[in-house]
């Protein structure tokens, strides 16, 4: 084995659920400036690209982590000039400034680039077809990156979560304390995922590019197995009850309904299943089944 160099990593977007555990996971690769929107000594505010360029060029990092983005989906569809900037633009500044540095750039992107037909996993090579403004500005930012020659590593994934902050599972076990029957989507699938697991991903990924730059590119990254919304809920009922017999639970019901029962600004994907064979075969790595991440979240959180 050869000497293993410490890198000069930046990490943007820190407060968010990835970005949090990020902090964690690539503290043993080097040294990490971890910055958020709110940073004072280096601009790591989206909303301003060119400051952000000039804290690249002040940090001459080997590596940035981007883990900002605009992710409130409906909002975005009343906003979606500010959504294109924080998801599309200041990217595409960074991996101007990455190219020009020779610095690696990791970026999150989502299944929501596709339009959700069908219930094949989506494969890294099929073509794209938003649906909402996030879609949109989420591929226009990946498009931004493959076109400014910057060593990059896109990693496209679904339905994550984390024990810091909200998620669907703080809300199921919310609403089936206050009340007897519950209503839940049952006709969109995909795989929850874990921020924890994304951030373990980048740092052993971020291992590998180093001695092999070529594999970079895109990839789909989710936990394994699938699962709807609803079948997602009874899960996370049934496996709180398990862990914590006291937990009172009101709900005996838990009803699948389809997504029209729930409007929303912003049209869903149905299909948000991501097909992870060549992330596996290309890193020589096995994605844990969404169930282990999802009781591991649990036991944190009750």
């Amino acid at each position: 084995m050869g000497a293993v160099t410490a890198l000069n990593i930046l990490l943007l977007g820190k407060n968010g659920q990835v970005g949090w555990e990020l902090q964690r996971s690539l503290s043993p690769l080097g040294q990490v400036t971890a910055l958020d929107f709110d940073s004072t000594e280096h601009c790591g505010d989206f909303a301003n690209p060119t400051g952000i360029a000039d804290t690249v060029r002040a940090l001459r990092p080997d590596v940035i982590v981007n883990a900002a983005a605009h992710t409130a989906v409906d909002k975005a569809e009343s906003e979606p000039e500010f959504a294109c900037l924080l998801n599309a633009t200041t990217p595409g500044v960074l991996a101007a400034e990455a190219a020009r540095l020779g610095a690696l750039l990791v970026h999150y992107s989502t299944d929501y680039v596709f339009d959700g037909s069908g219930n094949r996993p989506w494969l890294e090579t099929d073509a794209p077809a938003p649906l909402n403004v996030y879609g949109r500005t989420k591929l226009e930012g990946e498009q931004l990156i493959q076109q400014s020659g910057a060593q990059h590593l896109i990693l496209r994934t679904s339905w994550v979560y984390a024990a810091r902050g909200g998620n669907f599972a703080k809300t199921m076990l919310r609403l089936a304390q206050e009340r007897e029957r519950l209503t839940v989507i049952d006709d969109q699938w995909g795989a929850p995922t874990g921020a924890d697991l994304l951030a373990d991903v980048t740092a052993h990924a971020i291992r590998h590019l180093a001695q092999r730059p070529q594999d970079g590119g895109l990839y789909h990254c989710v936990a394994a197995g699938e699962t709807n919304w609803h079948r997602y809920a009874g899960e996370v009922l049934a496996l709180a009850a398990q862990m914590q017999p006291t937990l009172r639970l009101k709900a005996t019901e838990v009803a699948p309904v389809p997504t029209s029962a729930f409007p929303t600004p912003a049209q869903r994907p149905h299909n948000s299943r991501l097909n992870t064979a060549r992330l596996q075969a290309t890193f020589g790595w096995q994605l844990p089944h969404w169930r282990d991440g999802v009781a591991r979240m649990l036991a944190e959180i009750l």
